[in-house]
C-alpha cells in the first residue's frame, strides 16, 4: 500500500470512530447502574432473588459476548416467526427492521450492557462487602439511616476501592466493541476487514489496532489519574 493509500484507510476508519464510540459509551451508561442493581439483589437475603441473579451472572460471565450478541441480534426474528403472539405483539415486531443500522446498534448495546452488567456487579459487590461491618454499626449510632450510610459513607469508600478493577473492565469494553462486526454493525474492524480485502494488504487492520491502543493508553492515562486524585491518604 502507498502513503496515499494508508491516509485514506486512516480516513475512512476515523469516520466509523463514532460507532464505536456509541457502543462503548452507551454501554457503560446503562451496564454501571445494572451492575449496581445486580448486585443488591445478589446480596439480598430473599434467597430466589439472590439465586436467579447468581444464574443470570453465572449465564453472562460463562458464555462468549459474541454468542450473546449474535443470540440478542436474532431473538426479534425468531419471534417474528413464532406463532400465536397477541397482536399488539405482533404488530409491534412486523414493524422492526432487522437490517436497519438503529437495529443493529440496539441489538449490540443490549447484548454488552447485560455482559458487561453482570462484571460490574461482581465488582461493586466485592467492593460493598469489603466494608468493615463497623462501619455500619457505626453509622447506626449516630442516626443515620440506611439509605445514608449508604451513600454517604460506604458508597464513596466502595469507588475508591473498584477503581483499579473498573479500569480493567473499562479498557477491555474499548477492545470488545470490535465484536460488534458479528453482526455487521458499522464500526472500525468491520471497516477495516472490508478495507483489508479492497487493498489485499493487512495494513487496515494495523491501522485499526492503532486506533484501538491509542483509545486503550487514553483510557489508562485517565485511570491512573482518578487513581492518584482517589488516594488522598497517601
Amino acid at each position: 500500500m502507498t502513503t496515499e493509500d494508508i491516509l485514506n484507510v486512516t480516513g475512512i476508519l476515523l469516520n466509523y470512530l463514532v460507532p464505536t464510540l456509541k457502543v462503548f459509551g452507551f454501554t457503560l451508561l446503562f451496564s454501571i447502574p445494572l451492575g449496581m442493581i445486580a448486585a443488591m439483589l445478589k446480596m439480598c437475603r430473599f434467597k430466589p432473588i439472590s439465586w436467579l441473579t447468581n444464574v443470570y451472572i453465572l449465564i453472562m460471565r460463562g458464555t462468549p459476548l459474541m454468542l450473546q450478541v449474535i443470540a440478542v441480534y436474532y431473538i426479534i426474528p425468531y419471534l417474528k416467526l413464532a406463532e400465536g403472539l397477541p397482536g399488539p405483539i405482533a404488530s409491534i415486531l412486523a414493524g422492526i427492521d432487522i437490517r436497519s443500522e438503529n437495529y443493529m446498534f440496539y441489538a449490540v448495546l443490549a447484548a454488552f450492557s447485560l455482559n458487561y452488567a453482570a462484571y460490574f456487579a461482581e465488582i461493586f459487590r466485592g467492593g460493598i462487602e469489603s466494608i468493615p461491618k463497623g462501619q455500619y454499626e457505626a453509622a447506626a449510632a449516630l442516626g443515620f439511616t440506611r439509605s445514608q450510610t449508604f451513600f454517604r459513607i460506604i458508597l464513596p469508600q466502595v469507588v475508591k476501592r473498584i477503581v483499579p478493577a473498573s479500569s480493567n473492565e473499562v479498557i477491555t469494553l474499548v477492545k470488545d466493541t470490535s465484536i460488534a462486526n458479528v453482526v455487521a454493525y458499522a464500526e472500525i474492524t468491520l471497516k477495516a476487514r472490508q478495507q483489508m480485502q479492497v487493498y489485499s494488504s493487512l495494513v487496515p487492520l494495523i491501522i485499526a489496532g492503532v486506533f484501538y491502543f491509542v483509545l486503550a493508553t487514553v483510557l489508562t492515562f485517565l485511570f491512573s489519574l482518578i487513581e492518584k486524585k482517589l488516594n488522598y491518604y497517601r
